[in-house]
């Protein structure tokens, strides 16, 4: 299932996105040329943020924003709350690692460049039938969508993809969040973001499976919220948004 409305770009808009990729596409190939993946962290029933590793088509796509996304939230989340949590360790596990059962909630980025394997698909398939949570995050246009779109449908055949709206409790699980109509993709700043869910057994009054931030970059707004690259509001916004996506997958 699509969402819509699409977004169409005006000339002008498509060029200066465009401009903007070109500037900052070598810093970010240099960025993950140069990535170590970091130790994780031992198991210890503290929360611990997990990062999916794919594992085929681009596969450096998978640690956009990473290591210092998590430390960001992680230090934020620490300080909003009581969870135990490793503030300074995370971790990053395949889709079809075993030691994935061990965690409640994953997060996955740039799906607009997964492409799981059978065994993958059917690995995370049963993460998530078992009770885990998965955010997606860092897509954009019709392209992204689709690879995505044919991804997910090979972890969950027989789901559906649906629109959601504020009143979901996963906005008001720590945060109230009263619109959803303020954030957008940092690479195309036009573009509203679009909240979207798959529900057990597709029925919205039971468990929400997996949350998507399409048009949307909450990573990226929270790695760089030091550096003062975006609106304060939109990194304000983005740790509102996650920290509810993690006291929503763990008490539910």
């Amino acid at each position: 299932m699509t969402p819509s409305p699409r977004f169409r770009p005006s000339v002008r808009a498509a060029l200066w996105t465009l401009a903007l990729l070109l500037i900052a596409a070598p810093i970010a190939w240099s960025q993950r040329q140069r990535i170590r993946i970091e130790p994780n962290v031992p198991y210890d029933g503290r929360f611990t943020f997990v990062r999916l590793r794919y594992t085929q088509g681009y596969r450096l796509a998978w640690n956009a924003d990473y290591p210092q996304m998590e430390r960001n939230f992680m230090t934020i989340l620490g300080d909003l709350s009581s969870l135990r949590l490793h503030q300074k360790g995370s971790n990053v596990h395949v889709l079809d690692d075993p030691a994935l059962a061990h965690y409640p909630i994953a997060y996955l980025t740039e799906p607009g460049y997964w492409y799981p394997t059978a065994q993958e698909a059917v690995a995370l398939r049963h993460w998530i039938q078992k009770g885990g949570f998965l955010i997606v995050d860092d897509f954009y246009f019709d392209r992204q969508w689709d690879v995505f779109e044919q991804a997910m449908m090979a972890v969950l055949p027989t789901a559906r993809i649906m629109p959601m709206d504020v009143s979901h409790p996963v906005f008001n699980t720590f945060f109230h969040i009263k619109t959803l109509d303020g954030m957008t993709h940092p690479a195309t700043p036009l573009a509203k973001a679009e909240y979207l869910g798959i529900y057990e057994d597709n029925d919205p009054t039971k468990r929400l499976q997996v949350i998507i931030n399409y048009n949307n970059d909450i990573g990226d707004y929270m790695e760089w919220s030091g550096e003062g690259w975006y609106p304060v509001n939109f990194s304000n916004e983005a740790y509102k948004f996650a920290t509810n996506y993690v006291v929503y997958g763990l008490t539910h």
